[in-house]
């Protein structure tokens, strides 16, 4: 069994919006419900658990409506105090239905171009390992400072990688190495596959999509609005490109 584990609960601040960016309406429909369009629609999930503040539990259920096209949708999950707190409220649900040795993806709900090809990939992947994480090579120069203002330690980018999302873990060990972490140290974690490797689970990388980003700030959510309305997901289909660009043919 694999379960979709999607993560809603940030607040969005620097995306300078009034509401989470992960609510906020692009071409009719909130940026969280791509993802969901696509993991419901993918035949190798079987499952769909969602973490968000109840605030927003209403709303979201009437997005799932036409989002949630497999039916997959198993319940919510309430986001803890940071990120990775959220994935262990997430890991606790899923547990109540989910066996120890099922996989867990985790996704972002911010994250909306992720594609049904990447997430086989992952699922593809993670068979005889403890997880996947895919990955994004380092272009530029990289350097290590402790303070902030100097730099203090030179680094070789061909050994640095951007971590992206989905990340595809098995649940018993997973839950297990979150779980070691508590309470204090767990506060620290920034990725969700910081717990599996501290852990010593097995963990492969493969390549990611940088097409596949994270919604972040004002500027990603524009960079979103332009690929949609461009028609790289349906708008002409859905009938939201905006004048001009529909006249260009929606390319360039």
């Amino acid at each position: 069994m694999n379960i979709a584990l999607i993560l809603s609960g940030g607040t969005g601040r620097r995306a300078g919006t009034d509401i989470p960016k992960q609510y906020v309406e692009v071409c009719g429909k909130p940026v969280l419900s791509y993802s969901i369009e696509t993991l419901s629609a993918h035949g190798g999930i079987d499952a769909i658990q969602i973490v968000a503040d109840p605030r927003w539990h209403e709303r979201i259920r009437g997005w799932l409506g036409t989002a949630d096209t497999g039916m997959k949708f198993r319940g919510f999950s309430l986001p803890g105090e940071t990120r990775q707190l959220s994935v262990l409220q997430g890991l606790e649900d899923i547990r109540k239905y989910a066996g120890e040795w099922d996989r867990v993806l985790i996704h972002d709900g911010a994250r909306p171009m992720l594609t049904a090809e990447m997430a086989t990939a992952c699922l593809t992947a993670a068979e005889g390992h403890g997880g996947v994480l895919p990955v994004l090579p380092m272009k530029d120069t990289v350097y290590g400072s402790r303070d902030g203002r100097r730099v203090t330690q030179l680094l070789n980018r061909g050994e640095i990688y951007g971590g992206q999302a989905p990340e595809v873990f098995r649940l018993g060990p997973y839950y297990e190495a979150n779980l070691r972490l508590l309470p204090d140290r767990i506060l620290e974690i920034s990725g969700s596959a910081e717990p599996a490797v501290l852990a010593g689970m097995d963990i492969v990388m493969i390549p990611g999509d940088e097409g596949n980003f994270k919604i972040t700030t004002g500027g990603d959510l524009d960079r979103f609005r332009e690929m949609v309305y461009r028609g790289k997901k349906g708008a002409r289909r859905l009938g939201c490109v905006p004048e001009g660009m529909a006249e260009s043919g929606g390319e360039g």
